[in-house]
């Protein structure tokens, strides 16, 4: 949900109609969302979270240069999962690019537009678990 820099980094979920900001959290190099209301807990986003941002989104590589995504929404995702020890939190842009997190420019405003959709175990549709006591069974035929 959070990137695993932020581990020692108080957190809680996205909110749907709130307003996050992109933040350098104290004590880490990691750059993240935060509430504007408190910007030293980090807002967590779930894969599938869509945003719109106030402006075209701006990142960098921690180098003087800005760039420029020309697009105002995204959606929140994880790249290389696979791969431990890296940043994985990244936002899709519509034209596919990637743009990892901790590379947003910070003090950029975003609204959680909507959240993906989970359902509860217990809500899931209910598949039969097929069995040895239950399972079909199809004649054998005798071989040769």
């Amino acid at each position: 949900m959070c990137d695993y820099s932020l581990h020692a980094v108080a957190s809680r979920p996205a909110e749907v109609g709130e307003t996050i900001v992109t933040t350098t959290f104290r004590g880490t190099s990691t750059r993240g969302f935060a509430s504007a209301a408190d910007p030293t807990v980090a807002v967590c986003l779930l894969p599938g979270t869509e945003l719109a941002f106030a402006d075209n989104v701006r990142y960098d590589n921690r180098w003087i240069w800005t760039r420029t995504v020309n697009s105002r929404v995204g959606k929140f995702g994880k790249i290389d999962p696979h791969i431990p020890d890296r940043h994985h939190d990244a936002i899709e842009f519509p034209d596919g690019k990637y743009v990892l997190v901790t590379q947003l420019v910070e003090g950029q405003q975003a609204t959680v537009l909507q959240l993906p959709v989970t359902q509860p175990l217990g809500e899931r549709e209910h598949k039969p678990q097929v069995s040895a006591e239950n399972r079909p069974t199809t004649p054998r035929l005798p071989i040769g």
